[in-house]
């Protein structure tokens, strides 16, 4: 039945055979006909930044796994693949591979360039994550930037825009100088930075007033100084004025009951804009707008003799101004949290400016209890999500001031500033390169919108775009399948993409888009920082690949505990190589001894010799771990089911125990060899089936040398996942067993001790008790121990 196995496994040519045969088989793609229970993964579209980094191996190796067990569990597993391919990161990127700058290019050519750079690099880029043994659907992968998705994405915005949840208004927004783009909320990012604590003058008439402050180059945009009513130092300063220095012009001192009196100086000056406290009062105090940046982060006019510095330019040259006037009476070096861009590590700047908003302010509740009807994979990362709802203080920004990206389908009418909206069936379009066909004014007077949609605002719709929402052209599944089953990410994005995808379909569908969400953690370096080249302390998921094989990356990725990040060490690699190992060397030494042995359609559990009913009961048990396990998402429990089971109970000991049937078949019988090649079969065949998720490419490569003869025996991963077998459940066969293995493992403890080898002849005293109750197994006790073995008061083994 068995052919005999390579002395050695080569991941090499094994994953390399493999990952072509899948592909070439389309073995993972969904299959609409089938009666099964469909099973959606919502399946996060990688960023395409030129090669699959090490988080990205980690953390999509994870979902492979749930994706890989469900589809054995006998679900029909819907799991499509996509890149994400608009916004920032692939203008930068393309940026750099053609050596250009998108402001300096008119805005058709670089989205052509954009469009053409994709088309070359995706292939490449998805070659990585089928290296890497993912079970997608790779035969239709889709780009956030393809006609499809676009077409997804504006009719979600038109939809969205009819039913009252988008606004357009010129308000504050926090904008990256560096990016030249609005950013939200979602998009700070805090880093501790170095900045100088300054305590100025400024005077209302004749009284100073000193107030503290980390931005002097704001005092230009400074529209009032503001204190606690119930401040009593300030109590004489009712409806008055301070001039601001250096600037000469009077604000008004007013109060509130936000400022806090133990802060600084209790004297609080606001400026548009430098933060959201100063937005605050703006709004509510109805201030003067007094806004100094431009867009690039040069000063402008207010800033008089400031004008075109950049902020920290202006910065230095005030402070040295205000120091040669005496005008600053203190200063201290600090550090302090600061918001800034997570794209690029600019600080967040303030600038008013329209944009286009989805609101979610006053839908908090809804949002909050859309949080409840979803599973969460670990469960406290649903504090994040809700954390994040209770803490928001703005409505979504979903424009963008970029080239490339999806178009806002709207035009604008000149003389009264109407909007207008493109027809659903006109999509997908760029209002800058054609007009609305059902507009019954005259085209003339219509001014296309320029900004772009956030790249969250398409990647919040991937539901609706991998279950065909608007069915034009996208995936055809044959069902509308929303909820979907599984959402698979990291716990960086449950603020940004978790968050908006939920309120996209909410408000689309008045439903949850999922009905269970997995949490990966990141993967860090040996040291616990973040990988990083600069850092040297980077190790690329290729190079991994190419020394040491997908299946030993993956079986590292299935040590971490869900949601956890995991730190790299080579070690932790080498651990999985060397399973890898073993599961081959076991599979070789098994094969070898069925050539003259086929596994019965039916076997009658009687006949079996009592250690072979013992492992399988042990078996019983590994699976049950293994499923509950899988079933709730902790692959690493899972995964440490198998292994103790397939090192410790299979490999140390039952292939010893069965070893002196398998040999010695004259001297034991043929009976007890066909039992011990029937257990054999059995248990390494689900050991297989328990590993394949966690390691695809070496229990394949397995399944097959098993099933050479054989031409219908497909793949091992689209066949069932093992179950429990009734009849071992038998507590008294798992004690007497167990004391078997008790006393196997005292034995090589005295020949260890005498420094003996494990085949070195002794004398084995069991008490009666135990003897009686070994009596079923003394056959092999007897040839595992190499002891003869005699009834006694007490154990005792001698040589």
């Amino acid at each position: 039945m068995a052919h005999e196995m390579a002395k050695k496994y080569d991941h090499t040519i094994s994953e390399k055979h493999w990952a072509k045969q899948w592909q070439k088989e389309t073995l993972y793609a969904f299959d609409k006909k089938s009666k099964k229970t469909p099973y959606v993964i919502d399946m996060p579209p990688p960023t395409v930044s030129g090669a699959m980094h090490a988080g990205h191996a980690f953390s999509y190796t994870q979902q492979d796994f749930i994706a890989r067990y469900q589809r054995m569990k006998g679900n029909n597993v819907f799991y499509p693949f996509g890149t994400d391919d608009n916004g920032l990161p692939t203008e930068r990127l393309v940026e750099k591979l053609k050596k250009v700058r998108s402001k300096k290019m008119d805005r058709a050519d670089f989205v052509k360039l954009c469009a053409k750079t994709i088309k070359e690099i995706q292939p490449g880029f998805i070659q990585d994550w089928i290296n890497l043994g993912m079970s997608c659907d790779f035969s239709t992968p889709y780009s956030t930037i393809s006609p499809y998705c676009q077409q997804t994405s504006q009719a979600s915005f038109i939809d969205l825009y009819n039913k009252g949840h988008i606004y357009r208004s010129e308000t504050p927004i926090s904008w990256c100088v560096s990016c030249q783009t609005a950013i939200a909320q979602a998009e700070f990012e805090n880093q501790e930075l170095k900045s100088s604590f300054n305590e100025l003058t400024f005077m209302s008439g004749s009284k100073k007033l000193t107030i503290a402050t980390t931005r002097p180059e704001l005092l230009p945009a400074c529209v009032a100084l503001f204190h606690h009513p119930d401040d009593k130092r300030y109590k004489g300063f009712k409806d008055q004025f301070a001039t601001v220095p250096l600037f000469d012009y009077e604000v008004p001192i007013l109060t509130d009951e936000s400022v806090d009196k133990e802060k600084g100086t209790g004297l609080m000056m606001v400026c548009t804009f430098g933060d959201k406290e100063d937005v605050e009062k703006w709004h509510k105090h109805h201030l003067e707008l007094r806004v100094i940046f431009n867009n690039n982060g040069t000063l402008n006019d207010l800033a008089g003799p400031y004008k075109e510095l950049r902020i920290n330019e202006a910065r230095k040259a005030i402070i040295k101004d205000l120091q040669e006037k005496k005008i600053i009476t203190k200063q201290e070096t600090i550090k302090h949290p600061v918001n800034v861009h997570d794209k690029c590590g600019t600080e967040v700047e303030y600038l008013k400016t329209f944009q286009w908003y989805v609101r979610v302010l006053d839908k908090k509740r809804e949002l909050l209890k859309a949080a409840d009807e979803i599973t969460w994979y670990p469960a406290h990362m649903k504090t994040r999500y809700v954390h994040w709802v209770e803490n928001l203080n703005w409505d979504w920004c979903i424009s963008r001031q970029r080239h490339f990206g999806v178009p806002f389908p709207v035009w604008f009418e000149k003389d009264t500033g109407k909007i207008i909206l493109a027809d659903p069936s006109e999509l997908p379009l760029d209002p800058e390169q054609t007009t609305p066909k059902k507009y019954k004014g005259d085209p003339k007077n219509l001014i296309p919108e320029q900004d772009v949609m956030d790249t969250w605002a398409t990647s919040s719709v991937s539901p609706e775009i991998i279950l065909d929402w608007v069915g034009k052209g996208g995936y055809d599944v044959g069902f509308k399948h929303h909820p979907c089953s599984l959402r698979p990410q990291a716990h960086d994005i449950i603020r940004t993409w978790a968050f908006y995808t939920v309120v996209q379909s909410l408000y689309h569908h008045k439903k949850i888009p999922w009905n269970n969400i997995l949490i990966s953690g990141h993967v860090l370096a040996a040291d616990g920082k973040k990988f990083s080249k600069s850092k040297g302390n980077y190790s690329s998921p290729q190079d991994i690949l190419k020394q040491y094989g997908a299946d030993a990356l993956r079986l590292w990725a299935g040590t971490a505990k869900l949601g956890d990040d995991l730190r790299y060490r080579e070690e932790d690699i080498k651990n999985g190589q060397k399973t890898i190992t073993k599961l081959w060397n076991a599979s070789k030494f098994v094969f070898m001894h069925l050539d003259d042995y086929t596994l019965p359609k039916k076997h009658d559990h009687t006949t079996l010799e009592t250690m072979d009913k013992w492992l399988l009961l042990k078996l019983n048990k590994a699976i049950n771990n293994a499923t509950q396990a899988f079933d709730g998402y902790e692959f690493s429990q899972a995964k440490r089911e198998v292994d103790h089971f397939f090192w410790i109970t299979l490999c140390d000991n039952y292939l010893e125990i069965a070893k002196d049937r398998l040999y010695n078949p004259k001297e034991r019988g043929t009976k007890t060899r066909e039992s011990a090649q029937f257990t054999l079969t059995t248990a390494m065949m689900a050991v297989l089936k328990m590993y394949a998720p966690l390691a695809p490419f070496i229990t394949e490569e397995i399944h097959h040398q098993y099933h050479k003869e054989s031409k219908t025996h497909g793949s091992l991963h689209t066949s069932s996942w093992p179950v429990i077998d009734p009849d071992y459940d038998d507590a008294k066969l798992e004690a007497l067993g167990d004391l078997f293995i008790e006393v196997l493992a005292d034995v090589r403890k005295y020949k260890s001790e005498q420094g003996k080898s494990l085949s070195t002849e002794v004398k084995l005293t069991l008490p009666k008790k135990d003897m009686g109750l070994l009596q079923s197994c003394i056959g092999d006790l007897q040839a595992t121990c190499k002891a003869t073995i005699t009834s006694g008061k007490s154990f005792a083994v001698s040589l």
